[in-house]
């Protein structure tokens, strides 16, 4: 049930079974079309309850409890029951000779009301009653949710996989640092106790202790198993060539299947802002163009699997094999590689022990509300680092760029250095590198040395974004699949002639890789030029030449 359906809970508990069908009756007579009535039959079945219903996100407005029960008495029961919603209204069941310890009761559970058994006529002695309470729990309710609940560390590097994770998949989801009242309820809920995290619970009140990706994915909703066994092109990557191709060949009538290690988009996907792509002269976020363009893959029919690892590609005659990680296959009469590239890691003490504890790669704009009024440091001087300053220093005190080159301009397209040069708390460090990075559970400091007067200085921060260049996702492949020096693929013209172990009596076609029918496209191509445009290009040429490939079998 979504936020805007579900309905709020009023409990009632009570140990004798005919009190307990009457109440109910009562109760679900008058209230039952706006409100979910839940009985129990005692303490234990009622907590039980509410420890789901905290799980499922479920708002609970009211608890009636009955005051004599031989496992816990109905105050008790409350008591306990206010650690799980504590904005629920309370109202105790007795007979008139506890009347005496009702009284007292509202005192130590802060009992809103008492009511007398029994309690008929209900026109008079229940509704009334009941009618006040949803009138003061409406003033303050608690409100349901449908969106999935990260319970974390913020400077715990799996709980920022998670949230990044989720973020960059456009999941909607809830973040509550493991010191927060509202994650000691979920936890007690839950019956956890916290020391192992990320803790995830899903809409539906499942409860996920540090998930792989793959196990998060499912749980989420994201598509992980391909529904074939064969297709005819298999996309592998998801930034903007993967999705380019994804469209163009499902929208061509091809049985299409995008498989993604961690999220659509890749890099281009993680930037706050694209101000020079073609038709949107107000700019556009990463998320949004990546959200865009995989409803719109989706709708003309390709599948999208995400956290799904290739590790393996064969030729078995004319069909193209890849292997998952699970051991897992799918095979296809061909294959476009767009896997893109990574940003190369920083090489310098300390930054390992910190990644995902102040030290991200990418822009992480999950983190930008957290830098407010902090310093930020943002290493590289390419287009993805500059709109990352721009972003942060909406958010943050300075933001400071680190770049290893004299000047941005050899680098950085003209109208981002330009932004840039316009914001007063954005200031640039030319011929700057990081030598080590310092703190315990997370980032504090760092010693920066300046390569043109030689001196180095420390400076304190918790918050550093890598951007340092790009390195292929090409490990994966097979030795005959040939690439240059850097590890990028090589196709096409670069391949000069046909090359060795070539079976076919055509030279390869413009994209086309070493293996016959196995495609590449976007940044992980040697000589592409890296811009989101170009990328969208040749992943509809790319398909263009699948088509030409697929004619010749």
């Amino acid at each position: 049930m979504t936020a805007s359906t579900t309905r709020p809970v009023i409990l009632t508990v009570d140990d004798d079974p005919g009190v307990s069908r009457s109440i109910a009756r009562d109760l679900r007579r008058r209230y039952g079309e706006e409100h979910r009535i839940v009985r129990a039959e005692n303490p234990g079945q009622a907590l039980d309850a509410l420890r789901e219903l905290k799980l499922r996100g479920e708002p609970v407005a009211l608890l009636l409890a009955d005051y004599r029960m031989p496992q816990m008495s109905g105050i008790e029961f409350l008591e306990a029951a206010m650690d799980l919603f504590p904005l629920a209204r309370r109202v105790l069941l007795t007979a008139y000779a506890d009347t005496d310890a009702a009284i007292q009761a509202i005192n130590v559970v802060d009992l809103d009301h008492y009511l007398l058994k029994p309690w008929n006529p209900p026109e008079e002695k229940l509704y009334p009653v009941v009618d006040a309470m949803l009138d003061l729990w409406k003033s303050t309710p608690e409100p349901s949710t449908d969106e999935t609940r990260v319970i974390g560390h913020r400077w715990s590097a799996p709980s920022f996989a998670a949230r990044d994770f989720l973020a960059r998949n456009a999941v909607p989801y809830r973040w509550y640092g493991v010191d927060e009242e509202e994650s000691k309820r979920l936890l007690e809920a839950a019956g956890l106790d916290g020391s192992t995290l990320p803790v995830i619970i899903t809409p539906d009140g499942t409860v996920m202790v540090a998930p792989t990706e793959s196990e998060l994915a499912d749980k989420v909703g994201l598509s992980t198993a391909p529904a074939k066994d064969f297709y005819d092109l298999v996309v592998v990557g998801g930034g903007p060539a993967g999705l380019g191709a994804a469209v163009y060949g499902a929208s061509e009538g091809l049985r299409t299947v995008l498989v993604e290690q961690l999220a659509t988009g890749g890099q281009a996907g993680q930037s706050s802002r694209i101000e020079n792509y073609l038709g949107f002269p107000d700019g556009v976020s990463g998320a949004q163009l990546t959200d865009r363009a995989r409803r719109q893959a989706v709708r003309f029919g390709a599948e999208l699997l995400t956290a799904r690892e290739v590790v393996g590609l064969e030729t078995l005659g004319s069909a193209r094999r890849l292997r998952f990680s699970d051991g897992s296959e799918i095979s296809s009469h061909s294959v476009i590689l767009a896997t893109g590239v990574s940003y190369r890691t920083l090489e310098a003490p300390g930054v390992d022990d910190l990644c995902g504890r102040g030290i991200y790669y990418g822009s992480a704009t999950t983190e930008g509300p957290s830098c407010a009024g902090q310093e930020v440091y943002i290493i590289g001087g390419a287009n993805s680092a500059g709109q990352a300053a721009v972003y942060f220093s909406k958010h943050a005190k300075r933001v400071h760029m680190l770049v290893r080159g004299p000047s941005l301009t050899a680098t950085m397209s003209s109208y981002l250095i330009n932004q840039i040069d316009e914001i007063d708390n954005i200031e640039v460090h030319t011929c700057t590198q990081v030598v080590s990075c310092k703190g315990s559970d997370h980032l504090e400091r760092a010693i920066l040395h300046n390569s043109a007067t030689g001196e180095s200085r420390e400076v304190d921060t918790e918050w550093m974004f890598v951007f340092i260049g790009a390195a292929p996702r090409t490990d994966w492949l097979p030795g005959d699949l040939l690439r240059d020096e850097r590890g990028f693929v090589l196709t096409g013209p670069d391949l000069h002639g046909k090359p060795p172990g070539w079976t076919l009596e055509r030279e390869p076609y413009h994209l086309e890789t070493s293996m016959p029918g196995v495609f590449a496209a976007g940044d992980v191509r040697a000589e592409s030029v890296k811009r989101v445009a170009s990328a969208v290009g040749d992943g509809a040429m790319a398909v263009t030449l699948v088509h030409r490939y697929l004619e010749m079998l």
